[in-house]
C-alpha cells in the first residue's frame, strides 16, 4: 500500500515519494477555463487549498535547475487527468513564471512582529526568483531596487513606530515591482498564488491590530492584483470570503468561488466515490458505513464533498495503525476562539439553536457571505454564517444547515 501523505503540501512530494494521491489536476483546466483573472477560493481548513496552488505552480511554473537549465515538469503530470486536456493546456505547462506568497505564518501576537514575518515571506520569493537580479534587461534602476529589496533592513534599525511604516511601506508593491521585472526577463506575464490569505486577518483580529492589517493587505493587493499589467491570473485561497469593500477594493475582475457556489464542487477534498475508493484500496471496504455515518460529508454547491483531512486520518489510524473506533480528527486543526466567543456570549434562543444541532437537528438561516471580521458579532446570523462558511455548520439542504465538528473540551459528533 502507498504511504498516505499526511501532513504532505507539495505536489511535487507526492509524485517523488509516491504517495496516495486522489487526482485533483483538471483543477488546472477549469481555472484557465472557467476562472477570472483573479479566482479567490474560499474553503474551510484542511481541504487541501495549499496542496491545489502547489499542484497549479507545479504544471504552470518556468522553473530552472542548479546549471540555469530550464527544467521540464511534465514527469509531475504522467497519467493524471490533465493530460487529457486540450493541446492548448498543455502548451501552457512550464511557460509562466510564477509568483507564490502564503500568508499562514503571518500569525503574530503584535502589528509590529506581524509585519516584519510579512516582509520576511516576500523577501524569501525574492530571493526564489534571485537568478534575474543582475539582468541586463534592467535599467540601473530596476537592477538597484531589486537588491533594496533583498536586503532587509536589521530588528535594531527598526526602533519607531515612523522606523516600522518605512520599512513596512518599502514592501506594500513589492509583489507588483517582482512581476513587472519577471514579465521584462521573461517576456511573458506572471501568474500570482496567493495562500492563506484570511490568517493574518483572523489573527490581527483577535489581537488588536485588524484595521492596521486590513489596511496593509488591501495596499498589497491592489499593487499586485489591481493595477499590474504583468498579471496573467491570480488565484488566492482563504477560509473566508473576506467583504470587498475592506480587501478587494476595486478588483472588478475577481471571480469568487466558496462552499455555496456550483463550480469547482469536487477540486478540493474527496468526493464519496474518491473516498470510497480510497477506503477499498486500504482494505476498509467493510467500513463505508462507518465513514458515512460519522463523516458524511459537506455539500459544495450541490455535491457532497469529505474532508480530507479526517478521511486520511481515519484510514491511517484505523487501517494501518489498528485503532479500534473512529474520532473527529477535523478537530482542534486550528484555533476554535471564536466557538468559545460564541458560546460565552450565546443568549436563551441561541443556547437553544445549540442544544437542536447537536442533538442531531437544524436551524434555518439566511446565508450571505460578505463578512467580515468585525461584523462576526454585530448580529447572531453573520456569527452562523461565519461558521457556516469556515466549515463548523454544513447545509443540508436549502438555507438548511446543522453544526459539525464543533469542539471545545468535549468532542461531539453531529449528523
Amino acid at each position: 500500500m502507498k504511504k498516505i501523505g499526511i501532513g504532505y503540501e507539495n505536489y511535487k512530494e507526492f509524485i517523488d515519494q509516491d504517495l496516495y494521491y486522489i487526482d485533483k489536476t483538471m483543477l488546472i483546466n477549469d481555472i484557465d477555463e472557467h476562472g477570472g483573472k483573479v479566482t479567490l477560493f474560499t474553503r474551510p481548513r484542511r481541504f487541501g487549498k495549499t496542496l491545489a496552488l502547489s499542484t497549479i505552480r507545479t504544471f504552470f511554473e518556468l522553473e530552472y535547475d542548479l546549471e540555469g537549465n530550464v527544467t521540464d515538469n511534465s514527469r509531475y503530470f504522467e497519467g493524471k487527468k490533465i493530460m487529457g486536456a486540450s493541446e492548448k493546456i498543455l502548451d501552457m505547462m512550464g511557460r509562466y513564471p510564477v509568483i507564490t506568497l502564503s500568508l499562514k505564518s503571518v500569525k503574530q501576537p503584535d502589528f509590529r512582529s506581524a509585519m516584519l514575518q510579512l516582509r520576511n515571506d516576500i523577501i524569501a520569493e525574492f530571493n526564489r526568483h534571485i537568478y534575474i537580479k543582475d539582468s541586463e534587461k534592467f535599467t540601473d534602476a530596476e537592477q538597484l531596487l531589486l537588491k533594496e529589496l533583498l536586503i532587509p533592513k536589521r530588528m535594531d534599525e527598526i526602533k519607531t513606530d515612523d522606523d516600522l511604516r518605512a520599512e513596512i511601506g518599502r514592501y506594500v508593491t513589492a509583489l507588483k515591482t517582482l512581476s513587472v521585472c519577471l514579465k521584462k526577463y521573461h517576456n511573458r506575464n506572471v501568474i500570482i498564488l496567493i495562500d492563506e490569505y484570511d490568517v493574518p486577518l483572523e489573527n490581527a483580529y483577535f489581537k488588536g491590530f485588524y484595521d492596521e492589517m486590513v489596511d496593509y493587505i488591501r495596499s498589497l493587493f491592489e499593487s499586485c492584483l489591481k493595477t499590474n499589467d504583468a498579471l496573467e491570473f491570480a488565484v488566492i485561497t482563504g477560509c473566508l470570503r473576506i467583504s470587498k469593500e475592506t480587501i478587494f477594493t476595486g478588483l472588478n475582475h475577481l471571480q469568487v468561488s466558496s462552499i455555496y457556489d456550483n463550480g469547482y464542487e469536487d477540486s478540493f477534498g474527496f468526493t464519496e466515490e474518491e473516498t470510497v475508493n480510497m477506503l477499498i484500496d486500504y482494505g476498509l471496504g467493510d467500513r463505508i458505513e462507518e465513514v458515512k455515518e460519522w463523516y458524511n460529508g459537506y455539500l459544495f454547491g450541490k455535491t457532497e464533498i469529505y474532508n480530507p483531512w479526517t478521511v486520511i486520518n481515519y484510514i491511517k489510524n484505523i487501517g494501518i495503525d489498528n485503532m479500534n473506533y473512529p474520532r473527529p480528527f477535523w478537530a482542534n486543526t486550528s484555533s476554535n476562539e471564536i466557538i468559545k466567543n460564541m458560546i460565552w456570549h450565546a443568549d436563551g434562543e441561541m443556547k437553544k439553536e445549540l442544544d437542536n444541532l447537536i442533538n442531531g437537528g437544524t436551524i434555518e438561516k439566511r446565508i450571505h457571505e460578505d463578512i467580515t471580521y468585525d461584523d462576526i458579532y454585530e448580529s447572531e446570523d453573520n456569527l452562523w454564517n461565519f461558521l457556516y462558511f469556515t466549515g463548523y455548520l454544513k447545509k443540508v439542504l436549502v438555507h438548511l444547515i446543522v453544526m459539525r465538528h464543533f469542539t471545545m473540551d468535549i468532542s461531539y459528533r453531529f449528523s
